[in-house]
């Protein structure tokens, strides 16, 4: 899917653990990116990727691709972390009780639950509580460690995806332990496509929205966020080491089946998933038993 107005998208595609990298134009020409990086990862933005990819287009050197029937792929290759920010929306924290915290809520995701934007989300087995929840990632693009100051922050991240920070609340409430209810299987479909920060103005004035069987469960904006991204960016430096290629998934807004009245209208096989968020593209996938 390609975004009006966006004119350089990263992205993987091909089978799982067989992906490559290309990039795509604002005239909807994909690229192969093979002879300028093996892959989308920490090492490619370490290494200045976006800049390279951009300078290589520029002087006609990426060769294009017939890329259409291939799968889309996370398009960030195995993030060395997966950080999440909790009850980060305020309207969100309303529908769900709790009161907005003061600092940022932070936990951890396995890294090996991405997938790609249309691949299954898996409901666990035995699960009765598998919820949706639309989010801003993060890419970091640079090392962040112990930023002096929030204005700083911004210039240490990649990109922006749309991301899915799947959840199942029985496990993530009943034992008190948040990283079992979001690190089951295919718990974080991410993608289509890694849109760098330079072509987003301003991360907290997007919209996102996130549909079930074609009912829109979420409508919100970045705008709600209790803690924007450059105070989340600052904040995860002063705790922990940021590197090139982590994602960060910043927080859900209201609309989860969590926060909905009883019988709460958790993921049943076979649901359909839709999200989006302005100027990163759309996800759709189906619920599916592990």
């Amino acid at each position: 899917m390609w975004v009006k107005g966006i004119s350089v998208q990263l992205l993987r595609l091909g089978e799982p653990g067989s992906e490559r990298p290309f990039v795509r134009t604002g005239d909807g020409t994909t690229y192969e990116l093979g002879g300028l990086t093996a892959d989308i990862d920490g090492g490619f933005f370490a290494a200045d990727g976006i800049a390279r990819t951009a300078a290589a287009l520029a002087a006609g050197e990426l060769p294009e691709a017939d890329a259409g029937h291939l799968r889309v792929g996370p398009p960030v290759a195995r993030p060395g972390k997966v950080v999440c920010i909790g009850m980060n929306y305020r309207r969100h924290a309303e529908e769900t009780g709790a009161a907005p915290p003061t600092e940022p809520v932070v936990f951890m995701k396995a890294p090996d639950v991405v997938v790609g934007p249309a691949d299954d989300v898996l409901i666990p087995r035995g699960s009765a509580a598998t919820d949706w929840e639309v989010e801003l990632g993060v890419v970091i693009g640079r090392t962040a460690r112990y930023l002096e100051s929030v204005e700083e922050a911004l210039d240490h991240v990649a990109g922006y995806v749309v991301s899915n920070d799947v959840s199942e609340r029985d496990l993530q409430f009943r034992t008190g332990q948040w990283d079992k209810g979001k690190s089951c299987e295919n718990f974080n479909p991410l993608g289509p496509a890694l849109v760098p920060a330079s072509e987003v103005p301003d991360p907290q004035e997007l919209g996102l929205r996130l549909w079930v069987n074609g009912e829109k469960k979420q409508d919100s904006s970045t705008k709600d966020m209790i803690f924007s991204v450059a105070e989340i960016v600052h904040h995860l430096s002063q705790v922990m080491v940021l590197r090139p290629g982590d994602l960060i998934n910043t927080g859900t807004p209201e609309g989860v089946a969590l926060g909905q009245p009883d019988p709460k209208p958790y993921l049943r096989d076979g649901d359909v998933i839709e999200l989006e968020i302005d100027g990163l593209g759309r996800q759709r996938q189906t619920a599916r038993l592990a």
